[in-house]
């Protein structure tokens, strides 16, 4: 018995890394799989029904349920046609994983329209169109769901990634979004921000020196290691699921063998006037109000930083092999000027 027999999930981008992890471990636990995949190259050209295929095959080989669509996440009818193949095939859909994405990195200065637009449509666009229909059917159904949307540190400020940063950024806007408009119908929604070596680390410059120390690429080095893109999907199999029903708008990171809750943007200080503030008024308060910290690029510990590092104060042991991670920062509160 699994935590989601009889559930049934659609998963875009699943023949390959993070959202193939994610469809078999899905169907390891109950679910009948709508395997989604282009099968096109890293920077979205071409198109493969080999890769959903090879998915497709490896779960029913291993006793589950699936079924292979090879359509793109950004076309709007085609989202409607991955959602009622479920309907069709399995009777209805219960879960939307939603990973498809391509890469075509450069610096803000260098990006072209066709390359800001390619990335956009694959990520925001395609997590609308497939979001936009299932939440359709669960409305229409008022049987509850799940919204799992893959989206990424890089949405913080990577600078070589302008396009994909503001599409992993508006991911989990939108997924805050979802969250609060279909809770009425008990769906819920939520974002991770994942890691792993998939062919996307194998693009990176970083991987040529891999391959000439060891012969292999980055993602074959990675099996069974912390880079494991596998290493995801236990996560989304616990969103997923009934033990989940209580998880709503909330960003995950996994990192490795580490799982940790993002915080959601909040007021940390605020100064307050008589009066509408002046430029010399703030050029002068401002830096002594708001302190250094407000000037540069976050840290974020787990993501810029090596999170097993971190002082022995700042965690807290749940169980024998078990620790969790407890920051102590607190918002400042407000300051009259």
């Amino acid at each position: 018995m699994g935590v989601l027999d009889g559930k049934v999930a659609l998963v875009t981008g699943a023949g390959r890394g993070i959202g193939r992890g994610i469809a078999h471990l899905l169907a390891e636990e109950g679910a009948s799989v709508v395997v989604n995949d282009l099968g096109a190259s890293l920077d979205g050209e071409g198109v493969d029904t080999g890769p959903a295929a090879t998915t497709v095959k490896e779960i029913i080989d291993a006793g589950g349920a699936a079924v292979a669509n090879t359509d793109s996440v950004t076309d709007y009818e085609a989202a409607q046609g991955m959602v009622q193949q479920a309907i069709d095939t399995f009777g209805k859909l219960d879960i939307l994983v939603n990973v498809a994405g391509i890469l075509r990195d450069r610096m803000i200065f260098n990006m072209s329209p066709e390359e800001w637009d390619a990335v956009i449509a694959v990520h925001l666009k395609g997590t609308f169109n497939t979001s936009r229909w299932a939440s359709v059917h669960f409305r229409e159904r008022r049987d509850g769901g799940r919204i799992i949307n893959m989206s990424s540190n890089s949405a913080f400020g990577a600078p070589g990634q302008p396009n994909y940063a503001a599409a992993k950024a508006g991911i989990i806007g939108l997924t805050l979004v979802l969250a609060a408009s279909l809770s009425r119908y008990g769906v819920t929604a939520n974002a991770i921000l994942p890691s792993g070596s998939t062919r996307m680390i194998d693009s990176i410059p970083r991987a040529v020196e891999a391959v000439a120390h060891t012969g292999k690429l980055p993602s074959e080095l990675a099996i069974g290691t912390e880079r494991d893109p596998d290493n995801v999907a236990p996560l989304v199999g616990f969103l997923a699921s009934e033990a989940a029903g209580h998880v709503n708008g909330q960003v995950f990171g996994s990192f490795g063998y580490n799982v940790a809750l993002m915080s959601q943007p909040k007021v940390i200080r605020t100064i307050k006037n008589e009066h509408r503030w002046t430029v010399d008024e703030l050029a002068e308060i401002v830096p002594q109000a708001f302190g250094p910290e407000f000037v540069g690029q976050a840290n974020m510990p787990g993501i810029t930083t090596n999170i097993n590092a971190l002082p022995d104060d700042q965690w807290v042991t749940i169980a024998e092999g078990l620790r969790a991670w407890t920051t102590t920062l607190e918002p400042y509160g407000e300051l009259v000027w």
